[in-house]
Parts: C-alpha cells; structure tokens; sequence
C-alpha cells in the first residue's frame, strides 16, 4: 500500500495502524518461535556431535581420561601458587626409584630337568699340545617348557568281605568309599575345580571347553559340563551363605551392578537381568555376586537386610529407598570417580570451568595417594586438614555459579550438587574409600564374561553362576590360587569340613603355600615403570 492509498479517515487510520501491530507482533512471535527452533536443534545437532565423538573414543581411542596440561593455564597464578604451596605441604609416601628389570626369575618351586651337552674325546683335545681337557664346570642357561596338562583316571576299588560259611543271615561288607562332590559322578574334584575356573575365572564358555578336553582324548559334552557347574554350585551354596553373611557384618560394604541377557522361553528371546557385586572391608575380605531377573530396588534391599554402616555406591536411584527405608542404619557413600567423568564430559563444551573442578579433584586424589600408606586414623587427619578445605571451597563456588541445565557442564553440576552429601562422606571416617572402583573392578569380570558365554540360561542357572563367580572373586581378593582352593573345598566338604575353616582367607592361613601373587607382581611391575 503506497501513500495515496491511505484513507483519510483518522478512525480508518487507527484501524489500519492496529492491524499493523497486530501483523508486527504475529511476526515478532514467529521469529522468536523460528529461533528458539532454530537453537532447540542447534543443541541437538551438539549433543549428538559430542555423542558421535565419545563412542569414536571408546571404539578407537585411549580409555584413560587424562587431563591437557596446558589446562593449567586456566588456573589463576595465585591458585597455582596455592597449590603449588599445597603440594609441598601434602605428606607423600617414600618413593624409590625402581631399578631397572631384566629378565624375570625362573620360580624355583617349578620341577626342573637337567640336559646335559658334552663334547666327544676326539674334539676334547688341546688345539697346542694335543693333551686332553679335564672337564672343569658347566655353563649353565635355563629355559622354560611347557608341558600339555593331562588327565589321569582314578580306579576306586572297595575291597568286599564274606564269611567262608554260608549263613543264611550274614551279608558282605564292603569297605566304605568317601563322599564325592557329585555322587555317581565321572568328574573328580581336580575336574570340578578345573571347569568352574575355566568358566568364572577364564571366562571360557562351554564348546570351548569340550575342544580342550577333546585335545586331551576325552569327549565330554557341554551339557555334562553344565550339569557338574549346577551340581558344585548347590554343594558349595551353604559356603555362599556363609560369605553372605559376613559381608553383612562389615562396616563398609561396595555394591555395583551390570546388565545380562537372560533367556526368556515366554518370549522365545532373551531379555535383561543383572549381577550385583557387594565387596566386605578388610575384616571381612569376600566379594559375593546376587543375580536378579530386573534391576528394582527390591534387588539390593533383599541383599542388605539387617546390614548397618556405610554404603558406596553409584547415583543409582534404587539405593536412595534402600538408605531411606534403613532409619539411619545405612548411610551413603558417593562416588568421586563417577562425579569426575561427568566433568571430564563437559571439558570441550565448557573447558575452563571443567577444568577448574577436574583440577580440585585432581588434587583431592593426590592426597589419597598420599594417605593410601598410612592407618585409617592418620588417613582421617590428612584428609581434614587437606581435603575438607578443598571441598568447602569447591561447593562454594558451585553455589555461586550458574549453569544450563541440560548442558554437559550443567549436568555435571546437577549430578555433583544433588550427591553432594555422599561426596562429602568419605572425609568423616579413614576407612571410607574416595570411589566405587572396588566395586567396579569386581564387575569386570562378569562383563568379560558376557562375551564369552553371551547369556543366562535361566534365573535358577544366574543363582547358581552368582555362587562359583563368588568363589572364585573371592579367591582373587584374597590372593589364593582358585584351582586348589576349589579342589580342595569339592574334596573336603562332602566329607564334613566346617565351612569356617573353607573361608578363602582361613583357607590360605593353613596352606600358605598356595598363595597367588599374581597382583603384587602386576602392581610391582607398574611402580617400576612409573
């Protein structure tokens, strides 16, 4: 519409200059529509972005989240100074220099075979008179071998006696043979340990062990191999108990949890189920595993009954009924590591304020590293004079900034702000732990497992893999070698050992010499490297 085509009515006018504010503020609100679209997907196509980026990481890249260096600089210069200041004061364990390592020791409990290399007379003589050498020593090398483990059969022969005159009444006897792990069964307890390690320890599944049987000569179907597992794990079901119950009886217990598939013949599919680790203090060193078929609350809360003292654990929200429905008996431990990935998620988007807490939880992990060789009580001073100071002030700045909700940095700060008081708890007792890992490391193996073995045949099978994965994770935090511990429980509880005395640790006390250093030489080998 140009200027002529303007009425010269001023009511005309006022109805046109209406209907303009009318179209001007439909406009304004498409725009504001139009943007609020336009950056709803803009943060979308980020957060898929970032997605496409983690799972390149996880499937190419290094596992370890490592910080920049060069993040430093985000760091005021006093802050530095402060921590720099901070680090001198932190009392660290002695540290020595590991000496460089050749070739590791041959054991000398290993059997040894001499092979001896000499020299006929005619090359014995010497190259200037012709005289012949006297042997004077040997030189000596040695070399490790291997040999195929075998499998031997055991004949029981159970000697009959009977009277030389045949009275009516008078019966044979026969002398009596020892209880068996599995009576009528084929498998020895050799066998039994054997398979129960290779299954929970080795993470072998089934057909693989009937091709290292039949290597030996021997067929032995997977279906008689799953027959052994249930019969050993409703054997040993009263020991699982028994470590049940004195997991129970710590004062710290670690829980985690992991998914399985489980067959589910209703559905003709598998479904999702899950194991559970919960690992007793060092008075009471057992991991034990419970299987449920969902991932309710009712899982942990049917585990922990009558437990009291203080439960780490992950910002699962089932536990928040377990801590409630306890009365103050149960008191939560948060998970600093769990708190740190979701900062470490957040350092691209928002790298300086990521960085600032990544550093604060840098520095908390330098103090346990510091304390990680002393007693509970001096682990309980240094972390109220070093890590409760860095903590207030940490929450303090978290109270004092802001952060998009639906961000990485923000849920980084939701997540830490709403466990805050889990967080905090480790600084009030020395025996509390700074993270889960415990508990995750124990998960390890069942995630190992699951790729091997790929499944649960039912929840009865997922009872009864709970039982030996218990047996054989204990055996681990123990540092007992599992084969002749498992041997040893399937030869002497048929025959009326108390279950005490087949407690892994109590076990190890009376054969010492079964000890499995295994972790000790590991953890060696790193600190050389380091």
């Amino acid at each position: 519409m140009n200027k002529d085509e303007l009425p010269n009515d001023p009511v005309a006018l006022k109805e046109l200059v209406v209907k303009l504010h009318a179209s001007v503020d439909q406009l304004s609100a498409s725009n504001e529509q139009l943007a609020s679209t336009v950056d709803d997907q803009r943060q979308t196509i980020e957060k898929k972005d970032l997605k496409i980026l983690e799972l390149l990481r996880a499937l190419r890249g290094k596992q370890r989240e490592r910080l920049d260096p060069d993040q430093l600089m985000l760091f005021e210069l006093g802050e530095l100074e402060a921590i720099a200041k901070e680090e001198t004061e932190v009392p660290r364990p002695n540290q020595r220099r590991g000496k460089r390592r050749g070739r590791r020791l041959i054991p000398d409990n290993l059997p040894s075979e001499e092979v001896i290399y000499e020299l006929p007379e005619a090359q014995r003589l010497c190259p200037h008179d012709g005289k012949p050498m006297p042997f004077i020593r040997f030189e000596i090398s040695k070399q490790l071998e291997y040999v195929p483990a075998k499998m031997k059969v055991i004949v029981h022969k159970r000697a009959v006696y009977a009277c030389g005159d045949k009275h009516d009444d008078a019966k044979p006897l026969t002398a009596p043979k020892p209880p068996q792990p599995i009576e009528k069964g084929l498998a020895g307890p050799g066998l039994l340990a054997q398979v129960v390690v290779s299954k929970f320890g080795d993470h072998l599944p089934g057909y693989r062990l009937e091709d290292i049987f039949s290597r030996h000569g021997v067929e032995i179907r997977r279906s008689t191999i799953y027959d052994w597992l249930s019969s050993v794990a409703d054997l040993c079901a009263p020991l699982y108990e028994l470590m049940t119950s004195r997991v129970l009886q710590s004062k710290v217990i670690h829980t985690d949890d992991t998914q399985v598939k489980l067959i589910d013949t209703s559905i003709r599919s598998t479904r999702l189920a899950r194991f559970w680790a919960y690992l007793g203090d060092h008075g009471h060193p057992y991991t034990v595993y419970d299987f449920t078929e969902t991932r309710e609350r009712a899982g942990p809360e049917n585990f922990l009954q009558g437990f009291e003292g203080y439960l780490q654990a992950d910002a699962y929200g089932g536990y928040d009924g377990v801590y409630a429905g306890s009365r103050g008996q149960i008191h939560e431990v948060s998970c600093w590591a769990h708190c740190r990935r979701y900062w470490y998620k957040a350092r691209e988007q928002d790298p300086a304020r990521a960085h600032h807490a990544l550093g604060v939880i840098a520095r908390l992990y330098e103090i346990e590293r510091a304390a990680a060789e002393v007693d509970a009580e001096a682990r309980y001073s240094l972390r109220q004079s070093h890590a409760r100071p860095l903590l207030d002030d940490l929450k303090q700045w978290l109270d004092g900034e802001e952060f998009l909700p639906k961000s990485l940095i923000g849920k980084a700060a939701t997540y830490t702000r709403n466990q805050w008081e889990g967080l905090y708890r480790y600084v009030e007792d020395g025996d509390l732990s700074i993270d889960n890992n415990r508990a995750e490391r124990a998960m390890k193996p069942v995630a190992i497992g699951r790729k091997n073995w790929m499944f649960v045949g039912s929840p009865v099978a997922g009872r009864r893999a709970s039982i030996l994965m218990s047996l054989v994770g204990s055996c681990k935090e123990n540092q007992v070698e599992p084969w002749a511990y498992l041997r040893s429980v399937f030869r002497d509880f048929p025959r009326g050992a108390e279950l005490e005395t087949l407690l892994p640790d109590r076990w190890l006390t009376a054969n010492p010499s079964h000890r499995w250093n295994i972790a000790e030489q590991r953890k060696a080998e790193r600190e050389a490297k380091a």
